[in-house]
C-alpha cells in the first residue's frame, strides 16, 4: 500500500511544478510584457520640431513677486513643441508638481519633478497625449503654471 500512495504523492508533486511552470511561462510570456508595453507614438511626437521653455524667474520663491513660471499658461501643439523644458534661472530651488499628482502621460510616464529643480538646473517632459492641467511648486505653491496641449493643426 505504501507504494501506491508514494507513487501518487510523486505524481501530485510533479503536476505541482508544471502547473506553477505553466503558470511562471504565461505570465512572464504574455501578461507582464502587455501590462508593460507602451503606446505606439508616432515619431513626429517623440521628437517635435521644436521645446517650449519655461523658466522659474529669479525671485520666484517670493510671495509677493506676480510672475514666477513664465509663461504662466502655455499652448502646445503635439508633434510641434510637445517637449517642455522648465529652467530654474531662481536662486532657490523649486519643483514642477502637477495639482492633480496622479497625472501620468500613457508613454512617458508620471509628470513632475523628482524631486527639486535645482538653481541653474532643467526638468524636461515630454508629452504625447492632449491634456489640460495646472501645476505648482510644492515649496512655494504660489508659483503656479497651466499646460493646454493639443492636437497639431496640421
Amino acid at each position: 500500500m505504501s507504494a501506491i500512495s508514494s507513487h501518487a504523492y510523486g505524481i501530485g508533486v510533479l503536476a505541482i511544478i508544471i502547473g506553477s511552470s505553466v503558470g511562471v511561462v504565461y505570465y512572464t510570456s504574455f501578461y507582464l510584457p502587455e501590462s508593460l508595453a507602451k503606446p505606439q507614438v508616432s515619431e513626429e511626437i517623440l521628437e517635435p520640431i521644436k521645446s517650449t521653455i519655461i523658466d522659474m524667474i529669479p525671485n520666484s520663491s517670493s510671495p509677493d513677486q506676480q510672475d514666477n513660471f513664465m509663461p504662466k499658461l502655455v499652448n502646445i501643439q503635439l508633434g510641434i513643441d510637445n517637449h517642455v523644458v522648465w529652467n530654474n534661472k531662481d536662486t532657490t530651488p523649486h519643483t514642477v508638481t502637477p495639482d492633480d499628482e496622479s497625472l501620468e502621460d500613457s508613454y512617458s510616464g508620471v509628470f513632475g519633478s523628482p524631486g527639486v529643480v535645482k538653481p541653474g538646473e532643467s526638468y524636461e517632459f515630454t508629452f504625447t497625449e492632449p491634456i489640460t492641467f495646472s501645476y505648482h511648486c510644492a515649496p512655494h505653491p504660489w508659483m503656479t503654471g497651466t499646460l493646454e496641449i493639443t492636437e497639431s493643426r496640421f
